[in-house]
């Protein structure tokens, strides 16, 4: 099996690991929990979010190097699975909203990161993440709450974990270019 095989499988591993995750998180962890709520942190001065917002802002991130070493077809199939995963794993008030909110979302950084692959990795990987997180925060809180009132911590959150994965990113692009798998 190649490097970018086994790197594509742990990647893929990975983005199915944080809907678990993030679904556990918003349960479970959080500097204050709310009482039949989620469980907040902070992701700026004066600004909450749900807990779980870490692992979808990396789940985009990691969707991207899915594509990159298994290809399109493979994030195609990871975005459908991870659909279901997340309907399966929400909490049942919340499964349409999550559903949809990961579908789209996940749609959205397909679109966006395809035709920016070829003119740099970590550019790409940053506009689609931003899209994507954008369109999972406004599917998200709409359709779960009628109400974006939160849209600026759903979005923050999942740009913190964006921002420290675009050095990893980056290292990624340089090591392929030094190895020939660019």
């Amino acid at each position: 099996m190649t490097t970018a095989r086994r790197e594509g499988l742990f990647f893929l591993l990975a983005f199915a690991l944080c809907i678990p995750a993030a679904n556990w998180l918003i349960g479970n962890a959080g500097t204050y929990c709310v009482p039949n709520g989620p469980c907040l942190i902070p992701v700026a001065p004066g600004v909450m979010a749900p807990s779980g917002v870490l692992m979808i802002g990396l789940a985009l991130v990691l969707r991207d190097l899915v594509q990159r070493r298994l290809g399109l077809g493979w994030a195609f199939g990871a975005i459908l699975a991870g659909t279901v995963l997340s309907a399966t794993l929400a909490p049942p008030a919340l499964v349409i909203a999550s559903a949809c909110a990961f579908l789209f979302s996940e749609l959205a950084d397909l679109a966006v990161y395809t035709p920016l692959q070829k003119r740099g990795l970590t550019l790409a990987v940053a506009a689609s993440s931003v899209v994507g997180l954008i369109v999972d925060s406004v599917f998200f809180l709409w359709l779960a709450f009628g109400s974006l009132d939160f849209l600026a911590g759903q979005v923050i959150g999942k740009a913190w974990m964006v921002l420290l994965a675009l050095p990893l990113v980056h290292w990624l692009r340089r090591r392929d270019a030094r190895l020939g798998m660019a």
